[in-house]
Parts: structure tokens; sequence; C-alpha cells
């Protein structure tokens, strides 16, 4: 019996990952991040990695928890993580990375899962590893525990209006509020709140949701709709590339929605550059 190219990867193969995340550090910032945050045991991970090996080296990679992200995969790799995951069952909320590889994946899977909610197959990946293009909003701060209240209501407009569903549906909003705290307990959340009249509101806001060594990938990007076109999501694009860059020199990375051109526009702006194309099936 032949032994399957493909086997779940545990704490002794963490260095091998990050060393394969790190061929494309942009693309992989997600899995770098939290595998060399809490390793690979799949109880503190909260999913699996799936490590596709040639000649006894592991050369291509996915990670399966709440989202099903492609990691250097190699043509050759495709149809043994596709079967796995087939095995595996669909558990996840979405499969997202490197268009090819997901378009790819997703297409040996869309038989056995079912039809998608959504398929996006060109959002641009983008990147600054620089000082930022245009002067940023002095407005915009990490966020406290003082502001969660506020930032909470903005927080579920963005993903609502993002992804298509409220993230309170389920549980009444327990897990997203966690999430959200999360954020900004670990100095990953910043915003722009105005006070007018003591009422206070946010203008913008985006947090850092993913983070490794090299990179950071800014997500939950949002201006309040009764001020967009203003300019105030460039300017605060520019602050928190500042802010993410002032303790070291990381790039800061995001991916956007190609229908988005009001988005794509301000990301250009503050000074991000297209470097690649990714892809997410929704289900």
């Amino acid at each position: 019996m032949l032994r399957s190219p493909v086997r779940v990867l545990d704490d002794g193969d963490a260095d091998e990952l990050l060393a394969l995340c790190n061929r494309d550090a942009v693309t992989n910032v997600f899995v770098a991040g939290r595998v060399a945050q809490v390793g690979l045991n799949p109880r503190r991970l909260g999913g699996q990695v799936w490590g596709y090996y040639q000649r006894g080296r592991l050369v291509s990679a996915c990670w399966s928890g709440a989202n099903l992200v492609p990691i250097e995969v190699v043509p050759e790799a495709v149809e043994p993580l596709a079967g796995r995951a087939r095995r595996h069952g669909r558990r996840c909320s979405s499969i997202v990375g490197r268009a090819d590889s997901v378009l790819a994946l997703w297409e040996r899977l869309e038989p056995y899962w079912g039809k998608a909610r959504e398929v996006r197959a060109n959002q641009p990946l983008m990147m600054i590893d620089h000082d930022p293009a245009v002067p940023p909003d002095p407005l915009v701060r990490r966020t406290t525990r003082a502001d969660f209240e506020v930032l909470v209501p903005a927080c579920i407009a963005m993903f609502t209006e993002e992804v298509g569903y409220s993230p309170v549906a389920g549980d009444g909003g327990a897990m997203y509020r966690q999430r959200v705290a999360e954020l900004v307990d670990s100095g990953r959340s910043y915003a722009r709140i105005d006070d007018e009249g003591g009422v206070r509101r946010v203008v913008f806001k985006a947090e850092l949701g993913a983070v490794s060594d090299r990179v950071v990938q800014v997500q939950g990007v949002w201006v309040d709709p009764a001020l967009r076109g203003k300019g105030l999501a460039a300017r605060g694009m520019a602050s928190v590339v500042r802010l993410a860059r002032a303790e070291r020199p990381v790039t800061v990375s995001l991916y956007v929605n190609d229908f988005n051109h009001r988005a794509v526009a301000a990301y250009r702006r503050a000074g991000f550059r297209t470097v690649g194309t990714f892809a997410t099936v929704l289900f």
C-alpha cells in the first residue's frame, strides 16, 4: 500500500512550515503568524495543517480550520490536498488564499461540497513597505477597552457589508465580540472615533487580522457610510501603516475585492501596490 504524501503536521514540523511560508511572506502571513504564536498542535491551533511531501521534503501545505488556506501549493499537491479535504468534510466557512491555488482546490471540491454562496475570484493582494504616500489622519489611534462598546457596532456593520450576513446571527454576537476584544487587547485595532456633542462615533476603523515577524495584514477596513468619498480611507490607512511600522519595519498588506473600486483607489493613494491576486470561496 502506497503511503499518502499528505499528513497532519505537528510541533516538530513548525520550523519547516515557517520556512515554506516565508517563500512568500505576504501571501502566507495568516498561517505564519498563527503557527509562530501557538505552534502546530491542533488543540492550540484550532485546526490542522496538512503537509504535502515530495521525496521527504515539505513542498506544500494547507491550513484547515474556520477557513481552508492553501500554502505554496504546487500543481502536484492539488489533488492530494483536495482529497484530504473531501475526506475531512467541509468544516470551513471559506477557502481563501492565492487565487490559482484556491480555484484549483475548489474545482475539485465543488462536486462534493456543493455550490458556494459566492466565489470572489479576483481580489488584488496589495502591500506597502515604506512610509505612506499621503499624510496620516492624526485622529486615528489604537483603540482601548474604553472604546469597545462604540467600536463593536462598526465592526458588525463592516462584517455584514463585506460578507453578506451578520456575525451575531448564530450566538447573539458572543464569539464575535470576543474576537473584537482580542484585537483591541492585543493592540491590533485602530480607529478614528469622533465625539460630537457627547455622542461618540466611529468614523474609520481597521484591524491587523494577521501578524507575523515580517508582515501584518490589514482587515476590516470601514468608513462610516455617511462620510465616504471624503478621503478618510486613504488617510486612515496611512495612519495604520505608520502605526504598524512604528516599532519595526514590517510590510503592511491587505487584499480587497476587485469590484470595490473606491477602496482599491484609496489604498493606492495611501501608497499600496498590487503584488498578487487572492480568491475567496464563501459558503
